[in-house]
């Protein structure tokens, strides 16, 4: 029996480990070809030296059924990129799904202190202006630059999916002033594609997960919180129900949409089968650390 994305091609980007691994795992699940990109490869150094490397990833894509291929690429190197397209050109000829999941915003982050010294919620008058460029150049530049050489596939055909995973709360304010401005400009990036491709029947939206135990998070200590996470599944479930609905995808172009949300509108569930609730900012939660 042919699974539901049989004969798709997705580009997953920072897949070496949490939500682009989770992603890139469900979208084998369900028989599409992932290409898993990332620097972190297998035999060489890791991000901060973080488990996980898009060999590691490839090989359970293909363990789950679909067809894993490992790419080693600088998401922040233009010539990386665009070989990486080439690539996906030359060998596939096609580009159904694109998610943009590539983050070094928070690189040199511990937890509780940033590279800069400054703590989450310092406020911005007592902090450098570094982190605006560690934050933007790697979170929103890199999700560009991977669109920029994936839509044309996409135009091509008239049909496809851009994902960019990004944290959004109907406008609350998420409690740290530079993850914050580099969250919203990743759903505000969303949104301006959205406007250009939707003419070419191509879908964009931004997916906010809720607080995932990332290999990041999981190091920093969840503690009490452990009944508040979600697995990095959960997201790639969404991304899979996204995909297999590109009418419903397209008729929600430009939105941030919650993982949450989406779970209980197309009836999936996580790993263990529960249905974690839409992520919600209050005065109790946690800082994020992803």
């Amino acid at each position: 029996m042919a699974k539901p994305l049989q004969g798709k091609v997705a580009v997953v980007t920072g897949a070496s480990r949490g939500a682009g691994r989770g992603i890139a795992l469900s979208l084998g699940e369900a028989g599409a070809k992932v290409y898993v990109t990332g620097r972190s490869v297998r035999g060489g150094p890791t991000s901060e030296g973080m488990p996980g490397t898009v060999d590691d990833t490839a090989d359970e894509v293909r363990r789950r059924g679909g067809e894993g291929i490992a790419v080693r690429c600088d998401h922040a190197v233009e010539e990386d990129v665009a070989a990486l397209f080439a690539r996906v050109e030359k060998e596939s000829g096609r580009l159904d799904i694109l998610v943009n999941n590539a983050w070094a915003g928070n690189e040199g982050y511990d937890g509780r202190t940033y590279a800069d010294g400054s703590t989450w919620g310092t406020p911005f008058w007592e902090r450098s202006e570094a982190l605006w460029t560690r934050m933007m150049d790697g979170g929103a530049r890199l999700h560009l630059k991977a669109s920029r050489h994936g839509a044309p596939l996409l135009v091509a055909q008239k049909s496809g999916l851009v994902v960019c995973t990004s944290f959004a709360d109907h406008g609350k304010y998420v409690g740290d002033f530079y993850y914050d401005l580099a969250k919203a400009t990743i759903s505000r990036l969303a949104f301006a594609m959205a406007q250009e491709l939707r003419p070419h029947g191509v879908a964009c939206v931004t997916l906010s997960p809720g607080w995932m135990r990332t290999e990041r998070v999981l190091s920093a200590g969840v503690g009490d919180h452990l009944d508040q996470t979600e697995s990095v599944e959960y997201i790639g479930r969404a991304v899979v129900a996204l995909a297999r609905a590109p009418e419903i995808a397209l008729a929600r172009t430009g939105e941030a949409l919650s993982v949450g949300e989406l779970a209980r509108e197309f009836g999936f569930t996580d790993v263990d089968g529960r249905q974690p609730p839409p992520f919600r900012v209050s005065d109790e939660t946690p800082a994020h650390a992803g």
